[in-house]
């Protein structure tokens, strides 16, 4: 996956209505180029974990074959565990209502 700067994410959102949602969504990339550009291979055999602000297990999904995730969750703080071969990442997020918490993880 390479953009011209435009940020890819999770898959399209068209349906959810965002002013009652809380979306926290992305795509688990690899071997991209540390050039400020969202670019690598999607990681298809990935699972992403939500973890609440007390490190609480609450969900988990595997990546698509974009490398793609979605959870709705409550507004608020959360951690993401990506799980790979090899790998394991935290990233911390913030949901809120509104606005989609749009994000892109490196391995």
């Amino acid at each position: 996956m390479r953009t011209c700067g435009a940020t890819p994410g999770g898959p399209s959102l068209d349906g959810v209505d965002l002013t009652t949602q809380s979306v926290i969504q992305g795509a688990v990339l690899r071997d991209g180029i540390a050039d400020g550009v969202p670019n690598g291979t999607p990681v298809v055999n990935a699972h992403v974990r939500l973890l609440d602000r007390d490190g609480e297990f609450t969900a988990e999904v595997p990546t698509n074959t974009q490398g793609q995730f979605r959870f709705f969750a409550a507004p608020g703080a959360w951690t993401l565990v990506v799980l790979a071969p090899g790998v394991r990442k935290e990233v911390s997020v913030q949901a809120a209502l509104g606005t989609p918490a749009d994000l892109i993880v490196e391995i």
